[in-house]
Order: C-alpha cells, then sequence, then structure tokens
C-alpha cells in the first residue's frame, strides 16, 4: 500500500490540486479564459475515459462516440430551453436518453466484431450526426439551441466561474472514479477478456454478446453526461460539434495517453486540448504542428506516453534498480 500510495496515488493528487488551483490563481489576474480551457480538458477528459472503457479495456473500436455525446448535449440543452427543466433534471436524463439510443443501436450490432464493427459504429454515428443536423424541428438544424437558463442548483443559480469550474471538476472526478472502479473490477477482467480473446472468453461461459451491449451502454452514459455539461457550460450546442472529427479526436487522445490506460486517457485528453491552445500564436499552423506531434508520438511511443512509461517501470523492477543509479554487474546478472 505504502508503494501505491507513494508511486501513483501522491502524484495524482498533487496533479488534481494544481489542475484545479491553476486556473483560480490565473482568474485573480483577470484571466477567467483559462476556466474555460480548464473546464473543455475535463469535459473532454470524460470522454476519453468514457471511450476507454469500450475501446481500450474490452478492444472494441468505437468511431462513433462523439455522436452520444451530441445526444446528450442536445437533451439538456431541449430540457432547459423547451421544457424548463434545471440542470439537477437536465444531466441524469441527458445521460439516460444516450444510454437508451446506445442500446437500441447496440442490438442489432453487437454480434459483429473486428472491422466490422468498427464500420458499424461509423454509420451509427453519421446517422446520428445527420438527424441532429436536419431535424430542424426539433434540433434546429444547422443553427443549433441556445442554452439561457444555466445552471441552477436547488433553486440557486450558478453564476460564479470558479463555481461552475469547481462543480465541473466535481462531477467529472466522480464520473471517473466510478469509470474506474467499473474498469478495475472482475467486470472489468471480463472485458479485457473480451480483447484478448473474445472466442476464447465465450467458451469460458462469458456472455459476449451483452457484455458488448452493456459496455457500449455504460460508455454512451457517461459521453451523455459529458454533453449535458458542455451545453451548461457554453450555453450553445450545434451539430458541428458532434461529427466524425470530434469521435476520431477522443480516439486519438486514448492512442497518444495510451491504449487501455485509464491514466492515459486523461493525459491524452489533457495534451491534445491544452496544445492547440499554447500553439495558437502561430495561427492556422497549429493545427499541422499538433498533426505532427500526434504522429511523431504515435510511431515512436506505439504505447502511448503512459505506456512507454509503465513499460520502462517494469524493466526498472526486472532489473532490480532505482531511477539515476546505474546498473552494476550484479544488478543486471552479468557474470
Amino acid at each position: 500500500m505504502s508503494e501505491f500510495v507513494r508511486g501513483r496515488l501522491v502524484p495524482l493528487l498533487v496533479l488534481l490540486v494544481v489542475f484545479a488551483l491553476v486556473p483560480y490563481g490565473l482568474a485573480k489576474f483577470g484571466k477567467g479564459y483559462f476556466f474555460q480551457v480548464a473546464q473543455l480538458v475535463l469535459i473532454y477528459a470524460l470522454l476519453a475515459v468514457s471511450l476507454h472503457l469500450v475501446t481500450g479495456a474490452a478492444g472494441l473500436l468505437h468511431l462513433g462516440h462523439a455522436a452520444f455525446y451530441g445526444v446528450g448535449a442536445y437533451v439538456a440543452a431541449l430540457l432547459g430551453t423547451e421544457m424548463k427543466l434545471g440542470f439537477l433534471w437536465g444531466l441524469p436524463a441527458a445521460g439516460l436518453a444516450a444510454a437508451a439510443l446506445a442500446f437500441v443501436v447496440a442490438l442489432p450490432t453487437m454480434r459483429l466484431v473486428s472491422i466490422y464493427f468498427a464500420v458499424a459504429t461509423l454509420a451509427i454515428g453519421q446517422m446520428i450526426h445527420t438527424v441532429l443536423l436536419n431535424w430542424v424541428a426539433v434540433t434546429k438544424g444547422p443553427n443549433g439551441v441556445m442554452l439561457f437558463s444555466g445552471i441552477t442548483l436547488f433553486g440557486t443559480p450558478v453564476k460564479s466561474p470558479i463555481a461552475i469550474y469547481f462543480l465541473v471538476a466535481g462531477l467529472v472526478t466522480l464520473s471517473i472514479w466510478v469509470l474506474h472502479r467499473l474498469s478495475h473490477s472482475y467486470y472489468g477482467n471480463a472485458l479485457r477478456s473480451l480483447r484478448e480473446d473474445d472466442q476464447c472468453a465465450d467458451a469460458m461461459g462469458v456472455d459476449t454478446v451483452r457484455l458488448k451491449i452493456e459496455v457500449f451502454t455504460v460508455s454512451a452514459f457517461f459521453a451523455g453526461i459529458a454533453g449535458a455539461l458542455w451545453a451548461y457550460t457554453t450555453g450553445y450546442v450545434s451539430p458541428g460539434d458532434f461529427g466524425f472529427n470530434t469521435s476520431i479526436l477522443v480516439l486519438a487522445m486514448i492512442v497518444v495517453g495510451g491504449l487501455g490506460s485509464l491514466p492515459g486517457a486523461i493525459i491524452g485528453a489533457a495534451l491534445l486540448i491544452l496544445l492547440p491552445e499554447v500553439l495558437r500564436g502561430v495561427g492556422d499552423l497549429r493545427n499541422v504542428m499538433v498533426g505532427i506531434v500526434m504522429f511523431v508520438s504515435i510511431l515512436f511511443l506505439p504505447r502511448g506516453l503512459l505506456g512507454e512509461v509503465s513499460a520502462l517501470s517494469l524493466v526498472r523492477r526486472g532489473f532490480g534498480l532505482k531511477w539515476g543509479a546505474a546498473p552494476s554487474d550484479r544488478e543486471v546478472g552479468w557474470r
């Protein structure tokens, strides 16, 4: 336990505290823009971790994740504008609506495997995006939906950027903790059996089809929660925010951070959201530079950023070395 606390828990807690206090300190100097960037990182971190459950843990290539993100955002926005339902109703309703839709579309598709599953999820994502774009009577089409009500908790409006930021941070942290416990349980072991060999898992008694439907639905639920947070923090949703490009961006986050690693998904989300903001000064070239960074990282770090660090740690433990210590003949077993 002490080794775990020193090696994993303490750095994560320090990172969480720093990430929470830096935007607060910058806001004191009149730079509230950093709150918006920090909230965007948190929302995409939740998106990446929810996709990690399907693609990283279960090994199912999901190319339509942004569509359920969009469903959650639209449900929250429409409930707030048309039915005047507040944040406490809109947030769970967004997650449940995305999960219900995912369950319906999963029933006929979850028997597919490999590239066929990926193409099916791509088609599902494109169909949902097309509906959001063309169902003008409900979604307002390309004009999008404005959400003026904002966030209200128990009748009290939450207007302060600091309060909104910490509310989003708390909800995202809670959601990621639930996904972490889910992926590090017996259920998570069953998901990893799908990733390693689904036929072997089926032979061992695992109901692979039901498991795929369940994990697809749970992942969509948290994507819907992320969509609701996006709607309430920005006040506007449009179909352009939930297209295929967003699905590929979220997939790139879990690949760059380390496929199969939940902390890696968070690191990938932070990197791919913050890097374009850091490079904003170079104009349109920033997209090219971000693409180069992604290409180089995948080329030279195929396990992802966190995957390569874990591999180095494994080698270090295998040789019985400490960081910063040079190996001796005795330590590496030479004669």
